[in-house]
């Protein structure tokens, strides 16, 4: 696991139910409309920078083909899916670290998310202007990093300065957090994100409060025009956002912003019908579900009960803590989880029939949670 999924993990089992992805990128290149084909939630989108300056947050549900499955399979109505929070966050502009564009307030709200979806501008449209003129999305990429980057080194830098008295006055563990830093430090200064720092678990424990933005997990969204709709990053300045991240660590998707959200305002039906004529494949879905992943979260579901329900938690979860989710006194009188993969119950049809023929495992508390798991939890009421 790597730092970014780890900081994720922790915080989630500190009691973070729902995580947040927030939306950002320079001004006028499709983030609230991202936003609203991802979350359905209408919010303004204006030709002109700054059109968003209060988050706007909506509850999106992650989709997930087994829950219908499961839906039969329990005979259960009520399907809950696994769910994230989106965040569209203003649009940054060079300068930002330093307040420009209201760039505080703003980089403030990144620091509240957990993950970034940095959207690039990779469509050509006259009547919406680029807040620099012309589409260049390696440009566009590199002025949010910087200045992303430029804010952490300033958050660096203001803890050196008030970890060095304590270490001169022979404070050893401050003289720890101190070569740490120095270590995020080069890595700034080198064009680097936070999180490539070498850094040992323990020293990254030692310094979770600094919240750094370039720590945070990031995925790359290239905002194509509807005419590339079927052919995602074949041409255009998207192939070249494509070409600028391949030696990165980062994730690429791409996806015609427009064109979902206005799909996402027509019924199912009329969905598959406008998508068919068109000849594309709605990709909104996906996007979500790569956000999901970048989170490093996992399903597991529950059925026996009221409701089929997914649950996110995050990979390595054990079986206690993922009980716990479902209410925190199932975790403290667990006693067993009975349990069997998702393929494995739909080729049997019914719990009933698994357990028959041997197929529910019996799994103790430290158990780690796999994906698509379906679990029952046996626990003592208090």
């Amino acid at each position: 696991m790597g730092f970014a999924h780890w900081l994720v993990a922790r915080k989630y089992h500190e009691g973070l139910n729902m995580l947040r992805i927030g939306i950002v990128g320079l001004p006028n290149v499709g983030k609230s409309t991202l936003f609203n084909a991802v979350s359905h939630a209408g919010a303004k989108v204006s030709n002109y920078p700054f059109c968003t300056v209060d988050p706007n947050h909506g509850i999106v549900a992650v989709p997930d083909a087994r829950l219908e499955k499961l839906g039969e399979i329990f005979h259960q109505s009520k399907i809950v899916p696994a769910a994230m929070e989106f965040v569209d966050i203003a649009g940054l502009v060079k300068g930002a670290s330093r307040g420009e564009g209201l760039g505080n307030q703003f980089l403030h709200h990144i620091r509240e998310v957990d993950a970034i979806l940095h959207v690039v501008r990779c469509f050509v449209c006259d009547e919406i202007s680029h807040v620099d003129g012309e589409i260049d999305p390696v440009r566009d990429i590199e002025v949010i990093n910087v200045e992303l980057a430029l804010a952490d080194l300033a958050r660096v830098e203001k803890r050196l300065e008030e970890e060095r008295p304590h270490a001169r006055s022979g404070d050893k563990t401050a003289a720890k957090r101190i070569e740490s830093l120095e270590k995020i430090h080069a890595a700034l200064n080198e064009g680097r994100p936070a999180r490539s720092a070498p850094l040992k678990k323990e020293e990254w424990e030692e310094l979770e409060g600094l919240n750094l933005l370039t720590c945070k997990p990031i995925l790359y969204l290239a905002n194509i025009g509807e005419e590339e709709a079927s052919h995602p990053l074949a041409e255009s300045a998207a192939a070249l956002l494509e070409k600028s991240l391949q030696q990165q660590e980062e994730i690429l998707v791409a996806m015609p912003a427009k064109l979902e959200a206005d799909l996402a305002e027509l019924t199912e039906e009329e969905r598959r019908e406008f998508a068919a004529d068109m000849g594309i494949t709605p990709v909104v879905g996906e996007v979500i579900k790569a956000c999901y992943r970048l989170l490093g979260l996992i399903t597991f579901f529950t059925g026996v009960g009221a409701e089929v329900h997914a649950w996110a938690i995050p990979a390595g979860t054990r079986a206690q803590d993922a009980a716990g989710k479902i209410h925190s006194d199932m975790a403290k009188g667990f006693i067993r989880a009975e349990v069997i993969a998702f393929s494995e119950l739909e080729s049997f049809g019914s719990w009933e029939a698994a357990r028959e023929a041997g197929h529910i495992r019996l799994e103790g508390k430290d158990y780690p949670v796999q994906e698509g798991d379906v679990c029952y939890f046996r626990f003592h009421a208090a």
